[in-house]
């Protein structure tokens, strides 16, 4: 369960390098991938076909689900997967319980440029959040006894002791610029979001300004030369709030009143497809880079999300590279066209629904998914998976004392949900399996093999890393008017 975070400058400079100077990835990307569709890859990259019971091996291999009591509130159970294209991964997924709130969060992060800061996050933005949504007294409490913030679930990693002693004091300290503020505002949760985000990404910045003259200096500098986008769900009774920073994409699955699905996008993409968020860069630098600031659709011509922790290179003044960034890795440290940064910012657009009984579940996940699947496609089959799933463990009646009408029907409605038997009792690895193998036809194992066992080192031009989480909600409680 222990792996350590420690991506050497070397390792930095490799990744760094290969992420930088392919610019036109992106571009060629739907390329890429319709050449795969096409089957037009070369041979030299093809290798045996796996069995199905390797791809379901492979696909389920980090699959995890939690069922809650029905008495827990909102949130009925949630599913985990992830596979990666990326060698070390540069996704990571958290769950967690705010143990001095009532709420539970959950989130996806999409690393680039390395692991490190998405792992990073992962570890330190629940705290972050939590801290922000405390009131002072309970501020004072947490600094005097130290307690736990948060129960995190189902963790895949830790960090190693030299960070986490830094990080608990930047922690303090934002706790205490917390007490010390002056007259408290009214409590708005888009604020305390929006505060969790922006102060984290400033810690992890000056973090790695540190001059200790020990290895820590080399390991909080590379976090923050990576960089990581993040979408974060916070679940409390009925009220559901997304923060989201970058491009992965929140998504609440509503069964309508005419028996069909319905998706709800809780958060843009921040990046050059959106044109709002396009027009924000643009607006925020001198009308002479009005050219530069985008170029090949990417930021300063490098870098694909448009709002992201970490990303120094895109955040320092050009001092500061030349100072601490350009000795350890060349003048390529500071971007082209470089006149008047910031560049880029972690501030989450911030999002809130109310739920409704209708409202079946969400849908957290990084690109890799949306890459192949939209919205609607994605809320289907998590709909369809619902209705397919319960064919897969044994008939229990629901109460006793059931007419022989009521169970009749019961059994005709199993009979039907066989139709869509799912192959994968994990949702999200059913997701997976449809979005790297479906076609217009169905699931072609073919492809789904074919996907699966690309080389390494040419992986990443045909599919990303792709981590989901569904939370499903529980509809009675949600039946029942809440607060």
């Amino acid at each position: 369960m222990q792996v350590l975070v420690k991506i050497t400058l070397l390792h930095f400079n490799m990744s760094f390098n290969l992420y930088a100077n392919n610019v036109s990835f992106l571009g060629i990307k739907n390329v890429l991938k319709f050449q795969l569709h096409s089957k037009c890859i070369h041979k030299s990259v093809s290798a045996r076909k796996m069995s199905p019971q390797e791809v379901t091996t492979i696909l389920s291999s980090k699959e995890h689900i939690h069922e809650f009591e029905p008495s827990f509130g909102s949130i009925k159970a949630y599913e985990t997967n992830q596979l990666e294209s990326n060698s070390p991964i540069e996704d990571a997924r958290a769950e967690a319980k705010c143990l001095l709130t009532s709420g539970m969060l959950f989130g996806v992060f999409d690393g680039h440029g390395g692991a490190s800061c998405s792992h990073v996050i992962t570890k330190r933005l629940f705290d972050y959040i939590c801290v922000s949504l405390l009131p002072k007294p309970l501020l004072l409490e947490y600094l005097e006894s130290g307690k736990q913030l948060v129960e995190m679930r189902n963790e895949t990693f830790d960090l190693v002791s030299e960070l986490k002693t830094i990080y608990a004091q930047s922690l303090k300290s934002y706790v205490l610029k917390i007490i010390n503020e002056g007259q408290e505002h009214q409590f708005k949760m888009k604020d305390a979001l929006e505060k969790a985000f922006l102060q984290l990404d400033e810690d992890m910045m000056t973090e790695a300004r540190l001059k200790t003259n020990t290895e820590v200096d080399n390991l909080t500098l590379n976090v923050g030369l990576s960089g990581s986008v993040a979408c974060v769900a916070h679940i409390d009774g009925p009220h559901l709030h997304i923060a989201s920073t970058g491009d992965c994409l929140a998504v609440v699955g509503v069964y309508t009143d005419d028996e069909t699905w319905m998706a709800k996008v809780m958060v843009e993409e921040h990046n050059t497809d959106n044109l709002q968020e396009l027009n924000r860069v643009i607006s925020e630098h001198p009308s002479n880079e009005k050219d530069t600031v985008i170029k090949y659709e990417r930021l300063l011509g490098q870098l694909a999300p448009l709002r992201a922790f970490g990303d120094l290179r895109y955040k320092w003044s050009r001092e500061m590279l030349l100072e601490h960034i350009v000795p350890k890795i060349g003048e390529n440290a500071i971007p082209p066209f470089y006149y008047t940064p910031p560049y880029l910012t972690a501030k989450p657009q911030v999002a809130h629904h109310h739920l409704q009984p209708r409202d079946k579940f969400l849908v957290l996940a990084t690109d890799g998914l949306w890459d192949f699947m939209t919205p609607l496609q994605v809320v289907r089959l998590v709909g369809e998976h619902m209705s397919g799933k319960i064919t897969l463990t044994p008939l229990k009646l629901p109460r006793n004392n059931m007419k022989l009408s009521e169970i009749n029907n019961l059994l005709l409605q199993r009979r039907d949900s066989l139709k869509r038997k799912p192959v994968d009792a994990n949702a999200c690895t059913h997701l997976i399996r449809n979005a790297l193998g479906g076609t217009e036809y169905g699931v072609e194992h073919a492809k789904l093999s074919h996907l699966l066992n690309l080389p390494k080192n040419i992986s990443r031009s045909f599919r990303d890393d792709i981590s989901i989480t569904i939370i499903y909600f529980n509809t009675e409680y949600l039946r029942h008017p809440q607060p």
